[in-house]
């Protein structure tokens, strides 16, 4: 067998590492996005320091539904002025290089993640006299929601208008969402130009490795047409 010459090979090495970075940020463009969760606003389905991918492919080719986990940029100020990096300039753009090919998980400093409660044209309100959120009438058992917590502690009532998402926080007691931002220029709802995408696996650490599946109770209300 004829092997390859050591300079040919030197010259294949730069080429397939150019090819590697560009399915990579290809990928990450138009079909996945990783991010690192930096709160525990999503416990327990969500652990602080997980990674997790979102779908940004099935997000262009079909509709959000209620009870999925989705990513979005943040809608109206949410978060507050972002934190400045840390580190020199050098460390910084590598780390911002490899975020932005895949290698390492976006930090989320202008993302948030929750789960979707209401889609367009949906009446949310809490509570019932169970103490649940109702939708449509229809009032919801959430398992996912962290342990000890109600579905609300504040009471309110919203009509989501067409085009927005009404999204809450799974620890319903350490979450600022949309509850929380009924005052901004969205009234608390977030456009669906702003989603990234669903989150549908949590990929590391592996003992937390697991896909996320979609709120099954929300089920029981009855789909938009």
């Amino acid at each position: 067998m004829r092997l390859p010459k050591k300079g040919s090979l030197l010259r294949e090495v730069p080429v397939v590492i150019v090819a590697a970075l560009v399915v990579s940020v290809v990928v990450k463009t138009f079909f996945i996005h990783f991010f690192f969760i930096p709160s525990g606003s999503m416990q327990n389905t969500l652990q602080i320091g997980d990674r997790i991918a979102v779908n940004k492919f099935a997000n262009i080719f079909s509709d959000i539904r209620r009870g999925e986990v989705v990513v979005f940029k943040d809608p109206s100020n949410w978060l507050g002025t972002a934190q400045t990096s840390t580190g020199s300039r050098i460390v910084r753009d590598i780390k911002s290089g490899l975020v932005d090919v895949g290698v390492l998980p976006d930090p989320a400093t202008q993302y948030l993640i929750k789960r979707v409660i209401g889609v367009g044209g949906d009446i949310v309100m809490c509570c019932d006299a169970k103490g649940e959120l109702v939708v449509d009438g229809v009032s919801l058992s959430e398992p996912y929601i962290f342990a000890g917590n109600s579905p609300s502690d504040s009471k309110f009532s919203v009509t989501v208008p067409k085009g927005f998402i009404w999204v809450m926080g799974d620890h319903r007691g350490d979450s600022a969402d949309s509850r929380f931002h009924t005052e901004d220029v969205h009234h608390g709802m977030v456009p669906l130009g702003d989603v990234v995408g669903r989150a549908e696996w949590v990929v590391w650490p592996f003992n937390h490795a697991k896909f996320l599946p979609v709120g099954h109770d929300l089920s029981k209300v009855p789909v938009k047409k």
